[in-house]
């Protein structure tokens, strides 16, 4: 008799769904490095720049604030762009709590895993509902964004400005496709539900009077200040619940 475990068939479904939300994600945000890769070399980065920039800081939002603050204001914005690109990349600590239970014990995989932690791993990971579903979730995405990511920012930067606007290729809506098909699934209670319509409100309202990646932040405030409560769970379960007298009581 084999001393294998076998592998139940609802483990192999989480490991399945788990791969393809790392698929889906990564695929559609490494296409869009070809963009971060244009706009580097326009804001006036050689390639070998823009390529260790991809490598070294790997944080899509924060190396778009450094950019986009160098295109405005040359070298001399330097120190205002490297403050943005920092307290964007803060937001990574917070993900790091929330994803050290599904990375495990020893520093060495710690060490890789704080490379990897960014945004949409933590989402992939954080959608699955089992363990073994969390660990490829974060671990997949993360690797297929790495290296997807480097590739196509190396890419955009040596084709440039002979692209034209990358943005009208849609990669950006790409990007937000995958993860509304991520986050649709969960929205089946009114405490997500209300959570997403108000941080969606919140991020567009400061879309305009922001820069780039803070209204993502501000609106991650607010769904902490309206989900930690957890007021609208509470309230729908008071309200689905049966009363005492409608279920046959005293009357």
């Amino acid at each position: 008799m084999s001393s294998a475990t076998p592998v139940e068939p609802d483990d192999r479904a989480a490991r399945r769904a788990a791969w393809r939300a790392s698929l889906a994600v990564g695929l559609a945000v490494s296409a869009y490095g070809v963009s971060f890769g244009a706009l580097a070399v326009a804001s006036g980065l050689d390639v070998w720049q823009a390529c260790v920039l991809s490598l070294v800081m790997f944080s899509g939002g924060s190396q778009f604030a450094l950019i986009g603050v160098l295109a405005s204001g040359g070298v001399a914005a330097g120190p205002a762009a490297i403050a943005g690109a920092t307290l964007l990349g803060l937001r990574n600590g917070l993900y790091a709590i929330r994803v050290s239970p599904i990375v495990g014990p020893g520093w060495a995989k710690r060490l890789l895993a704080g490379h990897l932690t960014i945004d949409e791993s933590t989402a992939v990971a954080t959608a699955q509902p089992t363990l073994v579903g969390q660990k490829i979730g974060f671990w997949a995405t993360g690797a297929i964004i790495y290296v997807g990511w480097n590739l196509t920012t190396l890419l955009g930067a040596l084709v440039g400005n002979l692209i034209g606007d990358v943005s009208s290729w849609g990669l950006d809506a790409a990007a937000a496709a995958a993860f509304l098909g991520l986050v649709w699934p969960r929205l089946r209670a009114l405490q997500p539900v209300v959570v997403a319509i108000a941080a969606a409100i919140v991020c567009a309202v400061l879309i305009p009077v922001l820069p780039p990646g803070l209204p993502v932040l501000a609106a991650a405030l607010v769904a902490l200040v309206v989900g930690l409560p957890d007021l609208f769970a509470r309230r729908s379960h008071a309200l689905s619940s049966p009363r005492p007298d409608a279920a046959g009581g005293d009357a």
